[in-house]
């Protein structure tokens, strides 16, 4: 099993950390623009394998996507990051060109690969990616509701001062401040609805506290996060690369699902060797399938802005 992780940064790095200590990958390749960053890197990381306790090798390249030749999962990472003010949707100038020459770099070396997409703005970029890579949908996966979902099951964990593996919930939708729609009707409790233990009110800060998840961190930061976006990542990957089936909301090209047509954007997937292998149909009630289709509108007017 070998891993390309394009983008040696905060995310990438986390990312690959992750999935080496997680031991599942033969190899991990960091690739980075910047010289000798993606080599420090990896070495950096192999230093803390007696330590750690994985066998998972992790080399570095600067632009060199020779090395990534044969890898089975890719995951691009690369653009630049958030600054405190800025949208997801204000990086897509610079970031459509970097996917969109990664993603082919990748191709060319790795044509049967699947590729997940980490930049943002997430849903746009995975858009791309479909309509350049020329790689069957279901080999092409967006990485938004994974992150998104934590976050949503952390602040539900902290509302109930409750452990966080006695939680579930899940957000669809755009992978934006405004676009999330985190299902806080369908969040539970070990099996009980959590509406059961909070107010309306809690709820409702809990919802917006997730949409502002990513915000709230690069305001903290001066940066973009890169754990749980980094860990989030790593459990997909190892879902498809232990084909777990497992269920994740994830950025996908939708043909009539959830009534939308040729659009990007986050719903309910089964992820596992042949990377989303079902979209799960959930039904939604009328306010959530209002809030879903605004932020559809709102992916398609960011995608409209790309020079395809």
């Amino acid at each position: 099993m070998k891993v390309t992780v394009v983008g040696a940064g905060a995310v990438g790095a986390s990312c690959a950390e992750y999935i080496a200590i997680k031991n599942f990958a033969s190899e991990v390749v960091l690739v980075d623009i910047k010289e000798g960053f993606a080599e420090g890197k990896a070495m950096d990381l192999m230093q803390t394998a007696s330590l750690n306790g994985f066998d998972t090798r992790i080399v570095g390249a600067t632009n060199d996507y020779s090395k990534t030749a044969g890898s089975d999962i890719c995951v691009i990472t690369s653009g630049i990051p958030r600054k405190p003010g800025m949208t997801r949707e204000e990086l897509i100038g610079i970031n459509a060109g970097i996917v969109k020459s990664v993603s082919a770099s990748l191709v060319q070396h790795s044509p049967n690969t699947i590729l997940i997409v980490v930049s943002n703005p997430m849903d746009t970029m995975t858009y791309l990616a479909h309509k350049t890579t020329g790689l069957p949908k279901n080999r092409i996966i967006g990485m938004g509701g994974a992150l998104d979902s934590a976050r949503f099951k952390y602040r539900i964990a902290e509302a109930l001062d409750a452990p966080i593996s006695d939680v579930d919930g899940m957000v669809i939708g755009g992978h934006s401040d405004t676009g999330m729609v985190p299902l806080t009707r369908l969040a539970t409790r070990n099996s009980v609805p959590v509406s059961a233990f909070m107010s309306e009110a809690r709820l409702e800060q809990v919802k917006e506290d997730t949409k502002v998840g990513g915000a709230t961190l690069t305001k903290l930061l001066g940066t973009s996060a890169w754990y749980a976006p980094g860990a989030a990542v790593s459990a997909m990957v190892q879902a498809i690369a232990c084909d777990q089936k497992k269920m994740f909301p994830c950025s996908t090209m939708l043909e009539g699902e959830y009534n939308l047509n040729d659009i990007c954007i986050g719903v309910p997937v089964l992820i596992g060797k042949n990377g989303i292998e079902k979209i799960v149909s959930i039904e939604l009630n009328a306010a959530e399938k209002a809030h879903m289709q605004e932020s559809a509108e709102g992916v398609r007017k960011t995608n409209d802005l790309l020079e395809l």
